[in-house]
């Protein structure tokens, strides 16, 4: 019954074990990135801005700083040149500049429809909750919330139960193993661990806005990197040979600091409800 009522409106409970003891449940959904409002995080002090552009400016090569650039001098044929209107090549890149532009907007509309995690959540804080009766009895109040945009959300609320919220094998993620485990060394490293940690991670910074933990694993990052050898080791192969020895020049103090600051910022970002 718990499962089809979770297939019918494409929502799942998660489990999520964190340092201390504490173990907490919580919804999460995909939907594309069009039909949902981000989390308001206005409340929350500002971490640094990692989607903001960097100065593109480089100096000219050959000219000191203190050294004026040559003024431009209108000579008779640019003149002429501007008074017969636009010429057949800047005609041509304005055609061009049109068509990427249209271009730009259909990949815009498909990163729109891409799905994207949404978590019962409020005002940029993760809701987690130390029963199944707890976050049964909050869903079916009238207490705000990020997941009650989804669309069917009312029906879903009046039909779940204590005994509905079950999360599955692979919804259950034990952020509490993770340091301990990296600083094993790589011997000792679970990658069903730290590969499904990273899966909630990005899920959750998502969905919080959490740009340090986005940061911390995007790709190309040294987290991210650990990921990828971790996922060839243990696909085995050839592949998985050189897997391992990429694993054994990762350090594991870098590592488990790493994880140590994001499990440390997704810590900070969980509001407990009962």
């Amino acid at each position: 019954m718990a499962s089809t009522l979770w297939d019918d409106y494409q929502v799942t409970p998660v489990e999520v074990a964190l340092p201390g003891g504490k173990v907490g449940l919580t919804l999460r959904a995909y939907r594309p990135a069009s039909e949902l409002t981000p989390t308001d995080v206005s409340d929350r002090e500002d971490d640094d801005d990692v989607f903001a552009a960097k100065d593109s400016r480089r100096p000219i090569p050959g000219l000191a700083d203190d050294e004026e650039m040559p003024e431009f001098v209108w000579t008779k044929e640019a003149l002429d040149e501007v008074a017969a209107g636009p010429a057949e090549d800047e005609v041509a890149e304005r055609r061009v500049e049109a068509e990427e532009a249209a271009d730009d907007d259909d990949d815009e509309a498909a990163v729109s429809d891409e799905e994207v995690p949404a978590f019962l959540s409020h005002k940029g804080k993760l809701l987690l909750f130390a029963s199944a009766k707890g976050l049964a009895d909050f869903v079916r109040s009238s207490a705000p919330h990020d997941l009650k945009q989804l669309e069917g959300w009312s029906k879903l609320a009046k039909s779940v139960k204590a005994d509905d919220v079950v999360a599955g094998e692979d919804d259950a993620y034990e952020l509490d193993l993770v340091v301990e485990n990296l600083r094993g060394g790589p011997d000792a490293w679970d990658p069903e661990l730290v590969l499904r940690a990273g899966e909630f991670a990005r899920d959750v910074s998502y969905a919080l806005r959490l740009k340090p933990v986005m940061v911390a694993l995007s790709p190309g990052s040294p987290l991210d990197d650990l990921d990828e050898a971790l996922r060839a080791s243990a696909d085995g192969g050839l592949g998985g040979f050189f897997a391992k020895r990429k694993l054994r020049k990762i350090g594991a103090e870098q590592a488990s600091i790493g994880w140590r600051s994001i499990i440390g910022k997704i810590s900070a970002a969980v509001d407990w409800r009962d």
